[in-house]
């Protein structure tokens, strides 16, 4: 790994601080490095602004004249009334060289950036680590090029795929270290969706229970052909959560970048059936259940062929007893 590679790594790590929080923008991170030492560094703040350029060069300070910058995403070009261009901004802070792991989709810039960089005399390599830049903003990519966002579909299950006893009992089906896993699911979410049925038997809070990102629980919304208005008396009236009728419904939301689809079984066949997941999470804890609730209802498919080629396996390790499966949807 060159030091190029390993400095947009760490960057990488920076924005990831973000994610969640940033919608509709994506998560960067800036790294500003001179002599080998960190000067400055920073990622996009809630909200979408500061960008993170702005925030790493406002702690370099004049250590940035001669520095290099690592950023995730290529610098914008646009100016905006919440904020300079960030390509403005290095140049003017008389950066030597800039780093840029990817450029960025949105027509406002979209090459504009690193244009603008090289134009004045900055040297500007560009394409380090590019594949694990893109995987850190799939939100923003998919709303960029498909008009929606990225959906995620989280599943704890036994391993013979059930997601309950048969009179509903769920708690617990993981242990600690997975529960944890999901809250950071949430954690990294815009907006997270659950069923009629799961906010009806369980009521759900759907917050984050993780030591310092209790802040961090996102919008959440529950999927229903009928239901009018969240019961006072349940946990999640309180949040003012979106009624959605359908899998298709998340498409126009603004400011929505990243979905967490939680269940249960109707709403998780409803997205797979519509196409709409992008990523399957699994925890699959060591137990054998037998006679429950299966995790995914009726999807509609009738030819097993149709069936393969639909999912790749991107990451598989252990939490606890439990071990995390996670897939994306080949397209």
């Amino acid at each position: 790994m060159s030091d190029d590679e390993r400095w947009i790594d760490a960057a990488l790590a920076l924005a990831g601080r973000g994610l969640g929080r940033t919608s509709p923008n994506p998560p960067v991170g800036c790294l500003i490095v001179k002599d080998g030492r960190v000067v400055g560094r920073g990622w996009t703040q809630p909200g979408g602004r500061p960008h993170a350029e702005a925030a790493a060069l406002a702690q370099a300070a004049a250590d940035a004249r001669g520095a290099t910058a690592y950023v995730t995403l290529e610098p914008c070009a646009h100016v905006s009334a919440r904020g300079a261009a960030c390509a403005d901004l290095l140049v003017e802070a008389g950066l030597a060289r800039v780093v840029v792991a990817m450029v960025d989709p949105d027509l406002r810039t979209a090459g504009k950036g690193i244009e603008r960089l090289r134009a004045t005399g900055v040297e500007v390599v560009v394409g380090i680590a590019e594949a694990r830049a893109k995987a850190a903003i799939a939100g923003f990519l998919m709303r960029q090029a498909e008009g929606r966002p990225f959906v995620t579909l989280k599943l704890a299950l036994s391993i013979d795929g059930r997601i309950a006893m048969a009179d509903g009992s769920s708690r617990w089906i993981t242990g600690d270290a997975a529960r944890a896993h999901a809250h950071l699911l949430r954690a990294r979410s815009d907006l997270i969706v659950v069923g009629r049925g799961t906010l009806e038997a369980d009521d759900p809070a759907l917050d984050v229970r993780l030591p310092g990102l209790e802040d961090r629980a996102p919008r959440a919304a529950v999927m229903s052909r009928s239901l009018a208005a969240i019961p006072a008396h349940l946990r999640l009236a309180a949040r003012d959560p979106l009624l959605i009728d359908s899998p298709a419904a998340i498409d126009g939301l603004e400011a929505i970048n990243d979905v967490l689809v939680e269940g249960g079984a109707g709403v998780a066949a409803a997205f797979l059936a519509a196409d709409r997941v992008d990523r399957l999470v699994i925890y699959r804890a060591p137990i054998v259940i037998g006679a429950g609730q299966a995790g995914i209802g009726d999807i509609g498919l009738t030819d097993l062929a149709a069936a393969h080629g639909r999912w790749r396996p991107i990451e598989s390790r252990t939490l606890g007893n439990d071990r995390l499966e996670v897939y994306e949807r080949t397209r």
